[in-house]
């Protein structure tokens, strides 16, 4: 029943991510030269399914932009089969179930919290930069990818700079007109009633485009908008039409090879974008929830079986549709599973009504999801925390915005570990004061650290070599439980040397 209690919730918040889920889902079919309407399959599937199956309260999954690069290829490999590449999402679905069993989700605890937040900084104003264009008409490509660099030459920058040369103005009225609503609705009309937190901002916006379109084709408004620059999914006649769009995976290509390393990539390439999207969605979430990430890895592998069974794309969790699904006001994963309801009720019934929508309207509300993921508040906390947390996090966003999510991520853990090596070779040990033993002999008392490995054999090498001749060392290593045997081999060769220099060597509690 408390999947239920927070309906007056949910449904908005669903109704918001849906709107946002429909383009995506078709952009990402395209990017990925497989049908359009296995985009909307893999939308449903990670609406319905997954949210069932998973245990994140406010994660959405679907197909991932991250993941169309390796689709494209993949098709491409296989001799432009969709049939054999659908093998390999079933395939690639009983990976991840495999790696659910074998409690592989501990790996998300591993990414530093700075990383995660750079990281959704860096969707935040890659949401923004690739949603500029589309917001002032210049539709040439449907959503935009993740990656800077472009198939068309084009890069995220000189994207945008060309879509300047092709404002149209129809476009820039319908976001300018929708943005002043949502920010109106944000900041100042759901403090003053019920029915604004209810009737969300987005959902007035989606109907308004609808309006405005409808009013620049019968030329009630000097305006008007081409078809890149609305919504266009397929319109069934029938029933029968819609089910003969579903396509099946052809299983005699289990004997490929080929299959199964594509399946291997998406099962790896998947779960890693599910488990930084899980950390991520759960730092956002108001209520601080934790997602068991072991049960995630489960719903994302049957998600993939089912969506690769009835010809979807492969899905992961989506930080785009998570975060507008948190910001929008969601409570439980109800808010998951009624957007992908809705998206299957759409493509049965109202796909006619859907194709409507100009792509500016739903351009302004990802510029207003893209805004509250980067803003400018956050660079100044991450900044007081010091240079440890904050050049992670920096150069986590830059690396997303100048090449992708992936390798963004991954720069921005080497950064991390970076600056835990460099803390880890500090602080190996420290040294007390020196003193003076009653025969006026110079002691210098060093206490190792609980834990001491081979990265901090420079810095105790440093310290050893800088104690003047004729002193007393003590090396202390009451507190240590673990010290590396490149260390052990330093300090049995320094009291081997120490003679030389006429130093007295004391060891308190060491274990050779």
């Amino acid at each position: 029943m408390s999947l239920f209690k927070h309906l007056k919730n949910d449904i908005p918040a669903s109704i918001v991510v849906f709107f946002v889920a429909l383009p995506l889902c078709l952009g990402i079919a395209l990017a990925s030269g497989a049908p359009l309407f296995s985009g909307v399959i893999a939308g449903i599937v990670g609406g319905i399914v997954v949210g069932m199956a998973s245990g994140s309260p406010l994660g959405v999954s679907g197909p991932a932009a991250g993941l169309a690069v390796i689709v494209l290829t993949a098709i491409g490999t296989l001799g432009g089969s969709y049939q054999a590449f659908l093998t390999a999402v079933v395939l690639a679905g009983v990976l991840q179930l495999l790696f659910g069993y074998a409690k592989a989700g501990f790996i998300a605890y591993f990414f530093p919290s700075s990383v995660i937040k750079g990281m959704l900084t860096g969707i935040g104003l890659l949401i923004i930069l690739k949603q500029i264009p589309h917001a002032i008409g210049w539709d040439k490509d449907a959503i935009g990818d993740d990656a800077f660099n472009q198939a068309d030459g084009q890069n995220t920058f000189t994207e945008i700079s060309k879509a300047f040369e092709f404002i149209t103005p129809g476009a820039l009225v319908i976001a300018a007109i929708s943005l002043a609503i949502l920010i109106l609705w944000d900041t100042v009309l759901t403090k003053k009633h019920k029915i604004f937190q209810l009737l969300q901002g987005p959902i007035v916006v989606v109907i308004l485009g609808i309006c405005m379109n409808l009013a620049y084709s019968k030329g009630l408004l000097p305006y008007s908008l081409n078809e890149k620059q609305i919504v266009s999914i397929p319109v069934p006649d029938s029933i029968g039409s819609f089910f003969g769009q579903f396509t099946f995976p052809d299983f005699k290509a289990l004997t490929n090879f080929e299959v199964w390393k594509i399946a291997i990539v998406i099962a790896i390439v998947a779960s890693l974008e599910t488990l930084l999207c899980v950390e991520a969605t759960d730092k956002l979430d108001p209520d601080k929830r934790i997602t068991p990430t072991n049960r995630e890895l489960k719903a994302q592998g049957l998600g993939n079986i089912v969506s690769g069974l009835i010809g979807g794309l492969p899905l992961t969790q989506v930080i785009v549709r998570s975060s507008a699904n948190i910001n929008f006001g969601g409570k439980t994963k109800m808010s998951a599973v009624l957007h992908g309801v809705f998206l299957l009720i759409s493509a049965i019934f109202i796909a006619g009504l859907l194709n409507l929508i100009p792509l500016a309207s739903l351009a302004a509300i990802l510029l207003m999801v893209g805004y509250k993921l980067a803003k400018p508040s956050l660079f100044k906390q991450m900044y007081k925390l010091g240079w440890e947390q904050f050049i992670p996090f920096l150069a986590t966003i830059v690396a997303i915005i100048a090449t992708d999510l992936l390798k963004g991520i991954t720069v921005g853990i080497l950064v991390g570990i970076f600056y835990t090596l460099r803390h880890s070779y500090r602080n190996s040990h420290h040294v007390k004061d020196i003193i003076s033993d009653n025969n006026g002999q110079a002691v210098h008392h060093l206490v190792l650290a609980e834990e001491v490995s081979f990265f901090n054999k420079a810095s105790l090498l440093s310290t050893l070599d800088g104690i003047p001749a004729n002193s007393k060392v003590i090396i202390d290593c009451t507190n240590s439980k673990s010290i590396a045997y490149d260390v052990i081999e330093i300090i049995n060769d320094y009291e081997l040397n120490a003679k030389t220099k006429n130093i007295v060597l004391e060891k308190i509690n060491f274990k050779p």
